[in-house]
């Protein structure tokens, strides 16, 4: 499933996309523009990332359950966002705990496998 659409938004993308089947994990490949919060001396500087990340299940299913409540194109892009910090940036909880907020400013592209 690919997540964006033609306009670059997550609203407009495939509605007719399948869900993964319960308890499926998921493969994220992104080149996204990432913004933070993080403590004083560290950087929180916003840049583009090329990213792979394998998430857990629980991402991809809030992902559909948003979509088809409604969630506007930015509450899709904070579940992501969430997701990447937790797995990928904070990686499990063995890094960057002070790492409080992280956002998806722009999307180059982004793809889901399950």
């Amino acid at each position: 499933m690919p997540p964006s659409g033609p306009d670059g938004s997550l609203r407009s993308a495939d509605a007719g996309a399948k869900r993964p089947p319960p308890g499926a994990g998921s493969r994220w490949r992104t080149r996204a523009g990432f913004g933070y919060t993080a403590p004083i001396g560290t950087t929180d500087d916003g840049r583009f990332r090329r990213l792979t990340v394998h998430l857990p299940p629980a991402y991809a299913q809030q992902l559909f359950d948003a979509r088809e409540a409604g969630a506007t194109d930015q509450q899709l892009r904070q579940i992501i966002a969430d997701g990447f910090r937790t797995t990928c940036f904070q990686d499990g909880g063995a890094r960057a705990m002070g790492l409080s907020d992280v956002a998806i400013n722009d999307i180059d592209y982004i793809d889901l496998d399950y």
